[in-house]
């Protein structure tokens, strides 16, 4: 089935099925950038995709300091959410200026049927949320935005991140967390943990909280797994950065293998095949919609 003859799922239901997927056990959620890595996860098993604002501005040769715009997420937000019908979580950083940009956003990508929004309560320029001397934003600031939210997309999943751990000590983290809770987010992101003993403080401070803990590699944080993060108590393991970071390593050593000889034959092994990639699409799902189409047979390659 292609997705120009699938029934799509509602905004309220690709939410309520997060919501679900979240009370079922643990949720391990990777990180995709666009159509394709989505599709790939879905086909991996994922019941759920996040959209990196990390991975996406990296996708579009930019670094993550916050310099990509609303209307540009939101088209990768369709567009992911179109092809591969998985619940998506969206990073929306700070929500692209004040109150009432947050609850455009929201709005907006309520409307491209994402299951929720994740938001932090860094000001701008925000920063990757492992790197040092972040600016912090009063904690009303998150408080406003996440009520905004809920008033105008009220189905939306909201996680809430705080990146007060650097400058508050653990104290921070809790009393901001039980802020946005009490503003109405349904699960809590304290970022940049760099211990157990950080991430165990924050969920015993926290009991019969949803708590997210963000895995991602050459950090501040070590590299725990998703089973360790949720005997300490979190229901979401995030790996926002994950593939893309071992995608663009493949690419890297393609095109240094085929700038340095001249062809691939070393690299075929390691290539999708088009069989696969046809597969992944649904390429034969769109030649049968279309019977003016001649159904296409794949070719005997002799590499």
């Amino acid at each position: 089935m292609s997705w120009l003859t699938a029934q799509p799922r509602s905004q309220a239901e690709q939410a309520q099925t997060f919501r679900a997927c979240v009370a079922a056990g643990l949720v391990v959620l990777p990180g995709v950038w666009d159509g394709l890595s989505a599709l790939l996860a879905r086909a991996a098993g994922f019941r759920a995709v996040y959209l990196s604002g990390a991975a996406y501005t990296a996708s579009r040769g930019l670094p993550d300091l916050g310099i990509v715009g609303l209307e540009e997420v939101v088209e990768r937000a369709r567009e992911i959410v179109r092809v591969s019908e998985l619940p998506l979580i969206v990073d929306i950083d700070t929500g692209y200026g004040g109150v009432l940009n947050a609850a455009r956003a929201a709005r907006e990508l309520a409307e491209a049927r994402v299951a929720g929004v994740q938001i932090e309560d860094q000001q701008q320029p925000k920063k990757c949320g492992h790197l040092s001397a972040k600016l912090l934003a009063p904690p009303e600031e998150l408080e406003q935005k996440v009520r905004a939210i809920k008033q105008v997309a009220p189905d939306l999943y909201v996680i809430a991140r705080t990146d007060a751990y650097e400058r508050e000590g653990i104290e921070g983290v809790v009393a901001r967390a039980r802020r946005y809770l009490a503003a109405g987010a349904d699960a809590i992101f304290p970022e940049a943990l760099p211990s157990e003993e950080a991430f165990r403080a924050v969920a015993a401070a926290l009991p019969g909280v949803t708590l997210l803990a963000n895995l991602t590699e050459f950090g501040k944080t070590p590299a725990f797994s998703a089973a360790e993060v949720g005997a300490w108590g979190y229901r979401i393991a995030l790996f926002p950065v994950s593939a893309l970071r071992v995608a663009a390593k493949a690419m890297e050593r393609l095109y240094r293998t085929l700038a340095a000889e001249g062809t691939t034959r070393s690299l075929i092994g390691e290539m999708q095949t088009r069989a696969e990639l046809y597969e992944l699409l649904g390429y034969f799902a769109y030649e049968e919609f279309d019977t003016t189409l001649a159904k296409s047979t794949l070719p005997e390659w002799q590499g």
